[in-house]
């Protein structure tokens, strides 16, 4: 299981900016180790932004994005102690869920 995210939210008037740190490989499935080996593709495929558990943002990766992607969104409506969960799936099946409070 991948490290835990790094998600930060915080609200400036109406708006909600939040950022998502997600720690991954990201490998490509076209990069060789050291012994000329291809190492097997592992990457994000699809995550999801959820504020009090309503869908606000559904994304979709592909294995071009780098190692630990940084993603950033503008929301607006979110309150301050209001929950942000993110949550992602990879290729491998493998997920991870964390939840971050509205500052």
């Amino acid at each position: 299981m991948a490290d835990p995210m790094k998600i930060r939210a915080q609200v400036s008037g109406d708006t909600c900016e939040i950022k998502v740190l997600m720690t991954h490989p990201m490998e490509t499935g076209q990069r060789k180790d050291t012994d000329g080996k291809v190492v097997p593709a592992h990457f994000i495929q699809t995550f999801n932004i959820a504020v009090n558990g309503k869908t606000v943002v559904d994304g979709e990766c592909g294995p071009s994005v780098s190692r630990n992607p940084v993603f950033g969104f503008k929301v607006k409506g979110p309150k301050a102690g209001d929950k942000v969960t993110v949550s992602w799936v990879d290729n491998k099946g493998e997920q991870r869920t964390d939840e971050a409070t509205v500052g």
